[in-house]
């Protein structure tokens, strides 16, 4: 019993601290449960209540487009008598508002400005094309500027030796002697002047010969000489003609290929695959083939008129040298006393 009451006095002060403790911590719990609350319901502090914007007022946007129809010259009378019959047609109270809400109004964005116009010209196309493109246009227009300069030097050489040689043929064909038509040719100052005195000096290297038909061998040898000799003259030339011709659409090829790769390259540099863009560069590396097209296929074609003209011209020759021929077979089967001596040509 005794035992039990020692007990009593140490285990009441226990009790008694834990008691006062909590005592001391409800009301602290209380206060933090209710600012709790109260955080929750109320709303963030940084979010404010809605408030009407100034801009959504339901007819800002018509009188806005209203005012817009009337144009950037309209006055400040014109446009606030538009504001007053707006407001009138509408019944609007708050006018206030709306004219604050049409103030508040993102103006329009401006239009976008146009791409600067590319000038599509052959002139235009030449001046923006890369340097490696133009040095190939410049070589093509100089190509095309030959080949039109030889065809009317040649041509005009050719015309001239055709009409020449065709009055000579009827000249040699009424001669009866290679006296005689040599006379003729120097009178005229004919192209077979140059076939009968080179015919005259076999016949003067030969006379002690006494087999005609090597002299006639030889005559004809010599005339076919002179006959190949004056196709290849007339030929001078004409060699450049096929070169352009086969050579010039390579070479604009080239320009297009070089001026497509630097289109390609400003595409990917810019970003973009918009034709406009695109197009110009484009159209720039296709003038370069169209430059080497220009100036071969009339090369092409110049060259085989030409070579036709030349064949023809041969023939020519031919003829006049077989006339002389004749004349020499004639002359070598006359009688010795009847043949006219021939002449020792003059050295010059």
């Amino acid at each position: 019993m005794n035992s039990t009451l020692r007990a009593q006095p140490t285990l009441v002060p226990r009790l008694l601290l834990p008691a006062l403790l909590i005592g001391l911590l409800l009301p602290f719990a209380a206060l933090a449960e209710e600012a709790a609350a109260a955080t929750a319901a109320a709303p963030p502090a940084d979010i404010a209540a809605p408030t009407p914007a100034a801009g959504n007022h339901p007819q800002a946007e018509a009188l806005k487009a209203r005012l817009d129809a009337l144009g950037e010259q309209a006055t400040a009378e014109q446009v606030e008598a538009t504001r007053r019959e707006f407001v009138q047609q509408h019944a609007i109270t708050d006018a206030e508002q709306l004219f604050a809400a049409l103030q508040a109004l993102p103006p329009e964005a401006a239009p976008p400005e146009a791409a600067p116009l590319h000038d599509l010209s052959p002139w235009g196309m030449y001046q923006s094309a890369d340097r490696v493109v133009k040095s190939v246009m410049i070589g093509l227009v100089l190509a095309s500027i030959l080949t039109w300069t030889v065809w009317i030097a040649k041509g005009l050489e050719l015309l001239v030796a055709r009409r020449r040689l065709q009055r000579e043929l009827p000249e040699l064909k009424s001669a009866r002697n290679l006296d005689q038509a040599a006379a003729q040719a120097r009178a005229r100052h004919s192209f077979s002047a140059l076939l009968l005195d080179d015919a005259r000096d076999e016949l003067r290297l030969s006379a002690g010969c006494r087999e005609k038909e090597g002299i006639k061998e030889r005559v004809s040898f010599r005339l076919e000489r002179l006959v190949a000799a004056s196709g290849r003259n007339m030929s001078r030339g004409t060699g450049v003609l096929a070169t352009i011709g086969s050579t010039a659409p390579f070479v604009g090829l080239f320009g297009t290929v070089w001026g497509i790769m630097n289109s390609f390259i400003g595409i990917a540099e810019s970003q973009t695959t918009n034709l406009a863009v695109v197009a110009p560069g484009i159209a720039e590396a296709l003038l370069a083939t169209a430059l080497g097209l220009v100036a071969a296929i009339p090369a092409v074609v110049i060259y085989n008129v030409f070579a036709r003209s030349i064949a023809g011209y041969r023939a020519q020759v031919a003829d006049a040298s077989a006339q002389i021929l004749l004349l020499v077979s004639r002359d070598l089967d006359q009688p010795a006393g009847e043949r006219a001596p021939a002449p020792i040509a003059k050295v010059v």
